[in-house]
């Protein structure tokens, strides 16, 4: 019914991106492909994966490293193809220090991954290289 209204799809993915059912993040990786998603449009990315980086603390941090691993490989996706966009969502590790050994350990790994990219943009490098330091 609301699929035309562009603001309350945006709520919906938000809305699922930031639910702390254990499936989440699951959920989030098919919404990847749904009709209502699309990546190269920056309200879109902001909603489902932004929604899930900045606004799901507990799916994002999981012990298991699965937040950290999917947000590096979005991050790396979108900097192809907005690297502005792209390193606003890195910004979701700006705060990797602050977490427990284990999760230190998963994030600065999903970062450096990040910035071992052939060709990453300046925009990306500089977070990321920013937040390695």
């Amino acid at each position: 019914k609301w699929k035309g209204e562009a603001l309350v799809v945006d709520k919906w993915l938000r809305a699922q991106s930031t639910s702390h059912l254990p499936d989440a993040l699951s959920r989030v990786q098919a919404l990847l492909t749904h009709e209502a998603f699309s990546v190269r449009n920056p309200n879109k990315v902001y909603a489902l994966i932004g929604g899930f980086g900045y606004g799901n603390h507990v799916r994002f941090h999981a012990a298991d490293g699965s937040g950290y691993a999917f947000m590096a490989d979005r991050v790396i996706e979108l900097d192809a193809l907005n690297p502005q966009v792209a390193s606003r969502m890195a910004r979701t590790f700006d705060r990797w220090k602050k977490f427990d050994p284990a999760r230190q350990a998963q994030a600065r790994a999903a970062l450096e991954r990040i910035r071992d990219v052939h060709g990453l943009s300046k925009d990306v490098a500089e977070i990321v290289t920013k937040s390695l330091a």
